[in-house]
């Protein structure tokens, strides 16, 4: 045994020998790989990288210096002709703008009005209207209500100054941005004075103007959700206030989303203004919950993410049907020679916030505004109102909708299949795109606004075929641009005269029908780019 270990011990000196072997192997391999001409060149290269790196690197770094040390050089000491003032949160210097004689009169007066000392009978008269539309009891509750609004541009001022005007007596306005010379086209109040001016204080010295006895509160800041039990919270004057309603006037989409998310959880209740950019018809903006706008692609994104947080329903919104779409105003893509300059991204306010230009038409912010103010208005007072397109409307789509459905299993049943459990590829809200935007509410054979139905225009070439590729399921074919608005007595002589007997259409219809027809095709196909 002891034998067998002897045998199985490698000696020192070998081992030794084996290492300085393994030792000039390596070195070898290094000498080779070395003198290898190509990893030469490598190796050149590479140091080479690193030092014209290290030296561009390194001049840059010498020239910043200087810069800042100029920079530090040009800036004059403190003294009485030079002082200091306090940067806001976002780095900007606070306005310098003094105020006018005016302005201080106004001012003086507001503080007055807010302290109690004016008379109410001028209240009174100013509010007679707005009271006698209301009555007494409902006035009183505007008079004693308290209204956030987030967000001033062209929605928000507007409101805002609609809710003053109106009788809302404590008003909280959180906004971050200043006034600017291009917001002046659809600004409520704002002028060429307030230019570079934060816009909460804009409005508020504005409508001090009209109505001092108002009370205001002013947050300059960005609308965070980790600040929302602050800027959502009560009144500060101790007496527990709380916010009647919350207006969402915000134009970016997350911060959009924050504020409807945490007033959804926190039972406040909200109204939302959807995109007024690009908009351009004033009858097209309706009112309604956030789950039955249609066709506005703001409120679109804004639906889609709040249904991520789990909320489907049950935000009133204000949303355009109207449709974009050839020779319409569409969101502008910043100029080549920014791209040329570096990161867009960097354009914006602040980081997130959008860079793009938006068109709008001054007239509808407006619009916006005025429609989420009165909404508010009714909201509070408790005066009988309605919203959304209007229950007749909703039952009118589902009834086409259900006309369409059986069109759909009659054509079926004449081409020998079974129309059980046959599904048609088709929304309410496809009728309603249908209707109202392709069709404009009128039949294309008559034009007439009334019993409305959707029918194909053409019998389908191969006949019809319903569509069984996937088993347990049957759907019809038919798609959106096949499909034409007329009256309920139209669409059964049409059902009869092309889609039964086969005729084309080019027989049984005039010129301008056709015409029309095929004009009202085409748009749906180039509107469908931006479904």
């Amino acid at each position: 045994m002891g034998s067998c270990l002897r045998d199985c011990r490698v000696h020192p000196r070998r081992r030794h020998t084996d290492q300085e072997e393994g030792t000039d192997s390596m070195s070898s391999w290094l000498e080779r790989q070395l003198s290898s001409h190509q990893v030469q060149l490598a190796a050149t290269a590479l140091v080479s990288g690193i030092t014209v790196a290290g030296l561009i690197y390194g001049g840059q770094a010498i020239r910043r210096k200087v810069a800042v040390e100029q920079l530090k050089a040009s800036i004059p000491p403190l003294d009485e002709k030079h002082k200091a003032e306090r940067l806001t949160d976002f780095g900007a210097a606070f306005p310098t703008h003094s105020a006018s004689k005016e302005d201080e009169r106004v001012a003086a007066l507001a503080r007055r009005a807010q302290q109690g000392d004016y008379d109410d009978e001028l209240v009174n008269e100013q509010l007679t209207r707005t009271a006698s539309f209301l009555t007494p009891p409902r006035f009183d509750k505007l008079r004693s209500s308290f209204v956030i609004v987030v967000g001033l541009g062209g929605v928000g001022s507007h409101c805002t100054s609609a809710l003053a005007r109106s009788g809302v007596s404590h008003i909280r306005l959180i906004d971050f941005d200043q006034v600017t010379l291009s917001s002046l086209n659809r600004h409520a109040v704002a002028t060429l004075a307030d230019v570079g001016t934060p816009k909460v204080q804009c409005v508020r010295k504005r409508l001090e103007a009209v109505v001092p006895w108002v009370q205001w509160e002013c947050q300059n800041e960005v609308w965070r959700e980790g600040k929302g039990e602050r800027l959502l919270g009560e009144w500060n004057d101790g007496s527990g206030r709380k916010p009647d309603y919350v207006i969402d006037a915000i134009d970016n989409i997350d911060s959009k989303v924050e504020l409807l998310r945490y007033c959804y959880r926190h039972g406040i209740k909200v109204v939302s203004s959807m995109g007024a950019g690009c908009k351009s018809d004033p009858a097209r903006v309706l009112v309604g919950d956030i789950s039955t706008s249609v066709e506005d692609p703001l409120s679109r994104t804004t639906r889609r993410k709040l249904k991520l947080a789990g909320i489907a329903e049950g935000i009133p919104v204000v949303y355009s049907t109207e449709k974009p779409g050839p020779g319409k105003a569409q969101l502008l893509p910043l100029p080549e020679d920014e791209f040329v300059k570096g990161k867009v991204n960097e354009l914006s306010v602040l980081p997130d916030f959008r860079a793009r230009i938006l068109p709008v038409l001054g007239t509808m912010p407006a619009i916006f505004g005025y429609s989420v103010a009165n909404f508010v208005i009714l909201e509070i007072t408790g005066y009988p109102h309605e919203t959304g397109a209007g229950k007749g409307r909703e039952k009118m789509y589902e009834s086409i909708l259900s006309g369409l459905q059986g069109l759909e299993e009659r054509l079926a049943r004449k081409a020998g299949q079974d129309p059980l459990g046959l599904k048609v590829p088709v929304t309410k809200d496809d009728v309603a795109y249908l209707i109202e935007e392709v069709y404009r509410g009128r039949s294309v054979i008559s034009g007439l606004p009334t019993r409305l139905a959707l029918t194909r225009w053409k019998a389908p070439q191969d006949g019809f075929v319903v569509d069984q590729r996937w088993n347990g399921q049957k759907h019809s074919r038919v798609q959106l641009d096949e499909l034409v608005c007329m009256t309920k007595e139209e669409a059964k002589t049409h059902e009869e005269q092309v889609l039964r007997s086969g005729k084309p259409p080019e027989v049984v219809y005039d010129v301008e029908v056709l015409q029309l027809v095929e004009r009202r095709r085409e748009e749906e196909r180039q509107y469908r780019k931006y479904r």
